[in-house]
């Protein structure tokens, strides 16, 4: 077989993933560290990194703001070459993970935000479309974590019971 049919029909060796509702093709991503071993001028222990992500779970912060400030501020590349453990089965373990998934919470919070600025600007048609993607994202991603059982087989999303959730 070729080595294009191989790759998921993507150009031989390029990143060929395109847009959910556009034509085009998007060109931002990250860049892992090259190596998948811990760095040997990391000073910080797994069990210190362990701690700094309950404290700032508890201060309120998101996983992937965790992880940036893991980053930036203690020079932790990556917290699962460490730790042997993603942030978010730190604080599954810990028991201070967040009712809802990260990616999920960051939807809702974005078509709330929508459907106040709809209310005070009705025929803003670009904001209503943009509701209308928002909120099938919203439902595309429940009924997945629905089937992985990250979620409960009876949520359903109902943006006035939403709101309440968010504020």
């Amino acid at each position: 077989m070729d080595k294009t049919v191989q790759e998921g029909l993507s150009y031989a060796g390029g990143n060929n993933m395109s847009r959910l509702y556009s034509r085009k093709k998007g060109k931002a991503g990250r860049t892992r560290p090259p190596k998948a071993d811990v760095p040997s001028w990391l000073t910080v222990k797994p069990k210190e990194v362990e701690l700094l992500v309950l404290k700032n779970a508890k201060a309120g912060l998101s996983a992937s703001q965790i992880g940036i400030l893991l980053r930036d501020s203690y020079g932790v590349p990556e917290v699962r070459n460490v730790t042997g453990k993603k942030i978010t089965q730190i604080l599954v373990e810990k028991e201070v993970a967040p009712p809802l998934p990260e990616d999920l919470f960051s939807l809702i919070k974005k078509a709330v935000q929508s459907r106040k600025h709809l209310e005070s600007n009705h025929k803003d048609m670009t904001a209503k479309r943009g509701l209308q993607l928002t909120e099938s994202k919203i439902r595309r991603l429940a009924k997945y974590y629905k089937r992985t059982e990250k979620l409960a087989s009876d949520w359903k999303y109902d943006p006035e019971k939403v709101k309440l959730l968010v504020s």
